[in-house]
C-alpha cells in the first residue's frame, strides 16, 4: 500500500503541475498534494506506528475511527436496551427523572420476559396507598453519640480530582435540597463538599485531608474536620468494587495544583493509593481503629466499605467486633460491578464479589453472628430506579448508595472518558473549559429531582407490592424467570393430554 500510495500522489502531482504549467490554474491543490506527499513520507520511515509506516496518511483514518468508536456505537448502533454498564433505557429514565418530566414509556415492555433471568415483583391484587413521604433510616448503634437519620438514596462516593469541582459542587447543593448525603470519596473534604449538604467523610489509604508528612493517618488533623457540622458519618474505605485489592488511582492529567494541594501530594504525577492502610494492619487493628475513630469524631457513626472477596476475612471481622464488643454503626457493601473514574481492566473484570451475592452474604453472615440489628447495611451498585433499590432491600440492604446514576443526573452521557481528563459534558474533568458547561445551579435541581422522583417510584412499587413499609420487603415479593418454565411444566402436559383424548 506504501508504493501505491506514492505512486497515486506522484501521478497526482506531476498532472496538476502539468495543468498548472499549461492553463496556470490548481496551485492550491498542488500545494496541498506536496503536503499530502511529505507526511506520507514522514509516516513510511518513522518507526513507531507500523499503521502509518504501511498506510501512510490513510492510517490516520484508523486512529480516527477508533477515537470515536464510542459515539458510533452509543449512537448509531447499539439498541434502547443495550449498552454497558447502562442501556440507553436506564440512561433515559435517570435524564427523565432529573429533569422532572414524563418518564412513562409508550407500547410495551422492549425486554424478552420469557427468559429464566427475568425478574419481577409479584404486585398484590389490593395494593396499598402510595406513601408520598420519602423514607429515612437513622444509623448509629449503641456507642454511637450523634445518630444520623439517613435517606433511602443517597450520593455514592466520588472524588474531588475524579469529578471536577462544578460536578462536586451541583451534587451536594442537590443533596441540601434533598435532605440526603453526599459521600466524599477517597480524595477528601474539600470547600465544593461543603456547600450545605450533609457529608459522609470517606477515609482511604491516602488519608487525605488527614495525612502526616509520611503518608500516614493524622488523628488531629481527622478531628478537625470530623467535628465539622455537615459531617455526619465516617467511612473508612478498605476496598472497592471496580478495583478491589487495589488503590485509587489518579490520573496525571487530572491531578492540577490544585487537587495536589487539598491531597498533600506532588501535582501533575500519578496519584496511586496504596492497597492497604498503614493505620492498622489486621483485623483487631481495624476495629480498633474504628472505636478510635469514634472517639476522635465525638461519637459520630463510623462504618467501613469494602467489595467482599475471601468471605472468611468478613467472617473473622464479624469475630472480631464481637470479641472487643466494638461494632461499626453501617458497613457499605460495593459489587465488583461498581465504578471508577480509572482501573486497570484485569481487576475491573475478573477480582471481587458481585453485588448480588455479596450483599447476601453480608447479610446472612452478620444474622449468623447475632449482630445484624447492630449494624447498618449500605449497598452501592448500580442504584439508578425505584426497582433496584426495592431489590436491594428486598436481599438485605437498609439504605441504598449511587454514584453512577447522580453522574448521570447532572449530564454525564455514559462517554467512557473519565480517565482521560477529557470528559465532554464537564463531570470528569478538570479542564476549566469542559467544566464551565456543566451549570452548577441547573445540576443541582437535576439532583434533587433525580433523588424525590426515584424514591418516588420506590414508594410506589412497594404499594404495588401491598406493602406499607420497607420493613415489610423480603425477596418473596419477587419472581424470576425459571419460575414461569416451571408453571408451563405444570400446565402444558394436562393441556396435551387433552387433546390426545379428542
Amino acid at each position: 500500500m506504501r508504493q501505491k500510495f506514492f505512486v497515486l500522489i506522484l501521478s497526482a502531482l506531476i498532472c496538476n503541475g502539468i495543468i498548472y504549467f499549461y492553463f496556470n490554474v490548481g496551485l492550491l491543490f498542488m500545494v496541498l498534494l506536496t503536503i499530502i506527499l511529505l507526511i506520507g513520507l514522514a509516516n513510511s520511515i518513522q518507526h513507531k506506528h507500523a499503521i502509518l509506516r504501511n498506510f501512510p496518511v490513510l492510517g490516520y483514518f484508523r486512529y480516527l475511527f477508533e477515537m470515536i468508536a464510542p459515539e458510533i456505537q452509543q449512537y448509531f448502533i447499539e439498541r434502547s436496551t443495550d449498552g454497558k454498564p447502562f442501556s440507553r433505557n436506564e440512561r433515559s429514565l435517570v435524564y427523565q427523572r432529573a429533569k422532572n418530566i414524563d418518564s412513562t414509556t409508550p407500547f410495551g415492555t422492549q425486554l424478552n420476559l420469557n427468559e429464566p433471568h427475568y425478574e419481577g415483583i409479584k404486585h398484590s391484587i389490593f395494593p396499598a396507598v402510595v406513601n408520598e413521604e420519602l423514607p429515612r433510616i437513622t444509623i448509629g448503634g449503641k456507642d454511637c453519640l450523634q445518630p444520623y437519620s439517613a435517606s433511602l438514596l443517597n450520593i455514592s462516593a466520588m472524588s474531588f480530582g475524579s469529578l471536577s469541582e462544578n460536578a462536586i459542587m451541583a451534587l451536594n447543593k442537590g443533596a441540601l435540597k434533598g435532605n440526603f448525603y453526599h459521600n466524599t470519596g477517597e480524595g477528601g473534604l474539600t470547600e465544593f463538599h461543603q456547600q450545605g449538604g450533609d457529608v459522609t467523610w470517606q477515609i482511604g489509604t491516602g488519608y487525605f485531608g488527614c495525612r502526616d508528612d509520611r503518608g500516614g493517618f493524622d488523628g488531629g488533623k481527622f478531628a478537625e474536620k470530623a467535628n465539622l457540622p455537615e459531617v455526619k458519618m465516617i467511612e473508612i474505605k478498605l476496598s472497592q468494587g471496580a478495583k478491589p485489592g487495589h488503590g485509587g488511582v489518579l490520573p496525571a492529567a487530572k491531578n492540577t495544583i490544585q487537587i495536589a494541594k487539598i491531597r498533600g501530594v506532588l501535582p501533575h504525577t500519578t496519584i496511586l493509593s496504596p492497597p492497604n492502610h498503614s493505620a492498622f494492619e489486621d483485623f483487631k487493628g481495624l476495629i480498633a481503629f474504628i472505636s478510635k475513630l469514634r472517639v476522635l469524631s465525638n461519637g459520630k457513626p463510623i462504618g467501613f466499605k469494602l467489595c467482599i472477596g475471601d468471605t472468611r476475612e468478613f467472617e473473622m471481622i464479624c469475630q472480631e467486633m464481637i470479641t472487643q464488643n466494638c461494632f461499626p454503626d453501617f458497613i457499605t457493601v460495593d459489587g465488583a460491578e461498581g465504578g471508577t473514574g480509572a482501573a486497570p481492566l484485569e481487576f475491573a473484570d475478573g477480582v471481587g464479589m458481585p453485588f448480588e451475592p455479596a450483599l447476601i452474604f453480608v447479610n446472612k453472615t452478620l444474622v449468623r453472628f447475632g449482630i445484624r440489628d447492630r449494624i447498618r447495611i449500605i449497598c452501592s451498585g448500580k442504584m439508578i430506579s425505584g426497582y433496584s433499590i426495592l431489590r436491594a432491600v428486598a436481599l438485605g440492604a437498609d439504605i441504598c448508595n449511587s454514584a453512577r446514576g447522580f453522574m448521570f443526573s447532572i449530564g454525564c452521557i455514559q462517554a467512557l472518558r473519565c480517565n482521560t481528563n477529557t470528559c465532554p459534558t464537564g463531570v470528569a474533568t478538570q479542564d476549566k473549559m469542559l467544566m464551565k458547561g456543566l451549570v452548577v445551579r441547573d445540576k443541582s435541581e437535576r439532583v434533587f429531582h433525580f433523588h424525590k422522583n426515584t424514591l418516588h417510584s420506590a414508594n410506589e412499587l412497594l404499594a404495588a407490592a401491598g406493602k406499607k413499609s420497607f420493613k415489610e420487603v423480603d425477596i418473596n415479593i419477587f419472581m424470576r424467570g425459571d419460575e414461569f418454565a416451571h408453571l408451563a411444566d405444570l400446565y402444558f402436559p394436562d393441556n396435551l393430554k387433552s387433546v390426545t383424548k379428542h
